[in-house]
């Protein structure tokens, strides 16, 4: 695990509720502590003890989900992402599908194939609508309410935040 990972996880937990996340992984063990939570002993926020290792395999923190959105955050879309029916859908009652992690969106399952949504899909709750890889896994995302695909807020292959919109969805 290098730096980078470990300042993604460093990210994650101090961005979720969890209080405490413990990897292990061989003789590998990092503990993250997020220093929100109340704490009786206040010790350092992280303790790493990584043995010299040349390869390890990934492990991804489970999160919970994140809270339910009142409004769809403003995004600034690439050109090239889709936006013809976003301007005939009114902006106030649009649902976001957001990233539940940090990572790389991809539209499609692989570069041949074609995407998982477009603009103008009706969509239902648990609806492949994306993956996004992180740490070397592919994590299906899945949309959480059913409604038509009216933009697509994030270029194909494009590295995404936690919590980031993803597309906009009109409920149905």
């Amino acid at each position: 695990m290098d730096i980078n990972q470990i300042q993604e996880l460093i990210r994650l937990v101090s961005k979720s509720k969890i209080a405490e996340l413990i990897l292990k992984e061989g003789d590998f063990e990092i503990v993250i502590r997020n220093q929100t939570q109340p704490e009786p002993s206040a010790g350092p926020a992280v303790v790493a003890f990584p043995p010299p290792m040349v390869n390890m395999p990934a492990a991804a923190p489970v999160l919970p989900p994140p809270p339910p959105a009142a409004a769809p955050a403003p995004a600034t879309p690439s050109p090239a992402a889709e936006t013809s029916a976003a301007e005939a859908a009114p902006a106030g009652n649009l649902v976001p599908i957001k990233s539940p992690m940090v990572g790389t969106f991809y539209r499609s399952p692989g570069p041949d194939k074609p995407p998982f949504v477009k603009v103008g899909d009706i969509v239902d709750a648990g609806t492949k609508v994306c993956i996004i890889e992180a740490m070397k896994l592919f994590n299906e995302i899945e949309s959480e309410v059913k409604g038509k695909i009216v933009k697509v807020l994030v270029e194909d292959a494009s590295p995404v935040e936690y919590d980031q919109p993803l597309f906009l969805v009109e409920p149905l």
